[in-house]
């Protein structure tokens, strides 16, 4: 028994060794980012596809992390939004979003952040989501037993009922074929709740979520980079996610809900009533 409790701890202590390594790598490409961010012109922004949006920085940044995270745990594989490196491991894979709240960016706003999870296998075990303009790193890994922000323990809030919570939200900006759906979802948000939110960053949504600032976060047409590292701190924090229907394809079903668990319920059947047809 001793020895499965040792080799239980120096699994967790590994883990934790990494998300610290983790953290540094995000904050030196989040330097980067900051430092480019008065160099940004019109000309210098491609687009990907209609309303998607992506810089030089956006690319270099990924190739920075790419690189570190590569001699951190070299048999690792990526999934990286802007494809700098396609390799996927059958075991750890990191997942990557250089720069989420691009457009926000490129307009002098925030919020912007770095986000990088380790997958191992189908579960997250680490998640780092650092958001730069506030220099605030979110953090946790498996085993760690709550979230972090700063070296802070994080909690998500206690707020029991929809009329007394915050709500988070992202409007579509290329799938429009829910659109009337989710309008009607959030008007009832805007009448039944203290506001809603749209910052223009999913992972900081779901960081704000795991430490208190909203209750709630639901968004449609994101992808796998934009909540793997968000989605773990939630519940690394107390709280509870899941897709529109209340099942667990919300990393690469293109559909989330985060919540406080105490209003998880409530929230969670709005949204389906609204956005299952």
């Amino acid at each position: 028994m001793n020895l499965i409790l040792n080799q239980l701890f120096n699994k967790m202590n590994e883990l934790e060794n990494l998300c610290l390594k983790t953290q540094n790598i995000a904050k030196k490409a989040g330097a980067f980012i900051k430092e480019q961010q008065s160099k940004i012109k019109v000309d210098v922004v491609e687009s990907k596809g209609l309303h998607d949006f992506v810089t030089y920085v956006d690319k270099t940044a990924e190739e920075m992390i790419v690189k570190e995270l590569k001699q951190v745990l070299p048999d690792a594989g990526f999934i990286a939004e802007e494809g700098t490196e396609t390799f996927q491991s059958d075991r750890y894979n990191w997942i990557i979003d250089p720069l989420d709240g691009t457009t926000n960016y490129i307009h002098g706003l925030s919020p912007f952040a770095v986000s990088i999870a380790l997958q191992d296998k189908n579960e997250i075990v680490l998640g780092v989501v650092y958001e730069i303009s506030l220099n605030e790193c979110f953090y946790s890994w498996k085993g760690a037993g709550n979230a972090f922000l700063n070296s802070n323990p994080i909690h998500v809030s206690e707020a029991e009922t929809i009329d007394a919570s915050l709500i988070a939200t992202g409007f579509p900006y290329y799938d429009y074929d829910q659109l009337k759906n989710f309008m009607a979802s959030l008007e009832h948000f805007i009448i039944n709740s203290q506001g809603v939110r749209r910052l223009g960053s999913a992972a900081t949504d779901l960081a704000y979520v795991a430490c208190g600032r909203f209750e709630a976060f639901y968004e449609y047409s994101l992808q796998a980079w934009d909540v793997a590292a968000g989605s773990f701190l939630v519940q690394q924090a107390g709280g509870e996610v899941c897709d529109f229907k209340g099942n667990t394809n919300y990393i690469f079903g293109k559909e989330i809900i985060a919540s406080n668990s105490l209003i998880h319920n409530e929230f969670k059947n709005i949204v389906n009533k609204y956005m299952i047809k």
